[in-house]
């Protein structure tokens, strides 16, 4: 098996999937700098960036969760 395979395959492993969503729990502190940055100099635009960069980051936890609750229902041994 090559290693694009194999990378593609964790991606969608659950060990894979809990990687993603801390990866992207990570970046959500720049996003809180920013924002508490952007509240400090008064910049409304720069705080209506961190906003929306912040509701990407929620959306895609939430999705990524949704696909590990699907991995779990797949699960025969689950129960």
């Amino acid at each position: 098996m090559s290693a694009i395979k194999k990378a593609k395959g964790f991606k969608k492993s659950k060990p894979g999937t809990y990687l993603t969503i801390a990866t992207s729990l990570f970046g959500a502190v720049s996003v809180f700098k920013q924002a508490k940055k952007a509240r400090f100099e008064n910049d409304k635009l720069q705080l209506a960036d961190a906003v929306v960069s912040a509701a990407a980051i929620a959306t895609g936890v939430a999705l990524l969760v949704r696909e590990l609750k699907r991995m779990g229902d797949d699960d025969v041994l689950a129960g």
